[in-house]
């Protein structure tokens, strides 16, 4: 009896790399938002602050919302799936009521409510990672057969095309897509289809690409092959769709190994457009060089790793596939906006996560960040 010893109770974890990791990035985020958005913010008669107070604000209600989602049960979402999937396909078509629709730099993306505005495609976001988790976990061994595998990935595909035709965003389109045929990826062991699948896109995307290549000029193609014939040319259209593309290019060669100093940028001021916004990856380049530019990266394979570890560790599949679902969203879109800024692909108009200006998307990767915090906390140290 007095050798026996009781029993400890495993302690929950808390992932206080992860949190870190994101509060740098926000931290970052607001200065370099600060940096590159003054000068604009000054031209357009507001003071210099006007857009750092505006994501300041949208990223002290981000917090919020995550210690409130992260002291909740994940599994309190699971009842909501549906409802986020009916809900963004809701929210997508609000887009088209003049009433509530608002347009930014030529596009019209957001619907407004007063003073505040939302961008549906981040809530699409959200969604369809909650519908996807919840139903690839009720769907089981099911999910191994043909018919199953294909109805996962069809599933995504009204809410892409309501983004990309409604809202005219494609870059999010992708990213909704990607978000599901990850989430696929990692719940089926069938991965002969998803590298014929694989093939099978990259074969049309070549083709297509090849076809517009060939084209004369731009005069009378859509904007997108404007944008795939400036990528392979940008020089040619130096005053036209390669123009953002030139100016990002040689912000990044001039900050060199160690840039020209925070808040020294020259493209900044009046050369690169939505600096702040998609661009904002060529202005740490300049400022801040390569040696900035790879620190970011690092932080965010940081972020990505942490993301593997709690997924790996989560107690159970829907855990799992909640995380796995933030995981390719945040990778993806990082993936895609240093592709575009750095001319690896074709111009599209995406933001870098958690450092871009922009309240909607900063306030719904909070919640999923939230989310995965959640996940964490239901591991067990013991498990780990």
């Amino acid at each position: 009896m007095a050798g026996r010893q009781r029993k400890r109770p495993a302690e929950n974890y808390f992932d206080y790399s992860l949190l870190f990791i994101v509060l740098f990035l926000l931290g970052f985020g607001l200065v370099m938002i600060y940096s590159t958005s003054s000068y604009e913010a000054t031209l357009q008669g507001h003071e210099s602050t006007f857009y750092l107070k505006k994501q300041v604000m949208a990223t002290v209600i981000g917090l919020a919302a995550m210690i409130v989602v992260a002291n909740i049960p994940y599994h309190f979402w699971e009842q909501f799936a549906t409802i986020a999937y009916i809900g963004s396909a809701v929210l997508i078509v609000m887009v088209l009521v003049p009433q509530l629709q608002y347009s930014a730099n030529g596009a019209t993306r957001w619907i407004k409510v007063g003073p505040l505005t939302l961008q549906p495609a981040e809530v699409a976001k959200l969604g369809m990672i909650l519908f996807l988790a919840s139903l690839v976990c009720r769907m089981g061994r099911a999910i191994r057969t043909t018919k199953g595998f294909f109805m996962v990935l069809l599933i995504p595909a009204p809410i892409c095309v309501m983004i990309w035709q409604i809202t005219n965003n494609m870059s999010s389109a992708i990213i909704v897509f990607g978000i599901a045929a990850l989430m696929l990826f990692v719940a089926s062991p069938e991965y002969k289809k998803f590298i014929i699948l694989a093939a099978g896109g990259a074969a049309v995307i070549a083709v297509v690409i090849f076809f517009i290549s060939q084209a004369a000029s731009a005069e009378g193609m859509g904007f997108r092959s404007e944008r795939i014939l400036a990528w392979l040319d940008p020089e040619a259209y130096a005053s036209g769709k390669g123009f953002q593309t030139l100016q990002a290019l040689y912000a990044i060669g001039s900050g060199g190994i160690l840039g020209k100093g925070l808040g020294q940028s020259m493209q900044k001021l009046g050369f690169l457009p939505e600096a702040q916004n998609d661009m904002i990856f060529s202005i740490i380049c300049e400022e801040l060089g390569l040696f900035g530019a790879i620190s970011i990266i690092l932080m965010f394979l940081l972020l990505i790793w942490r993301f593997m570890v709690i997924a790996n560790n989560a107690s159970d599949l829907f855990g799992a596939l909640l995380v796995v679902g933030v995981m390719g969203h945040i990778a993806i879109q990082v993936i895609l906006n240093i592709a575009v800024v750095t001319n690896t692909i074709p111009n599209t108009g995406i933001s870098l996560p958690f450092i871009s200006y922009g309240g909607s998307a900063v306030l719904f990767l909070m919640i999923e960040v939230g989310i995965v915090l959640s996940v964490a906390k239901g591991i067990r140290l013991k498990d780990i």
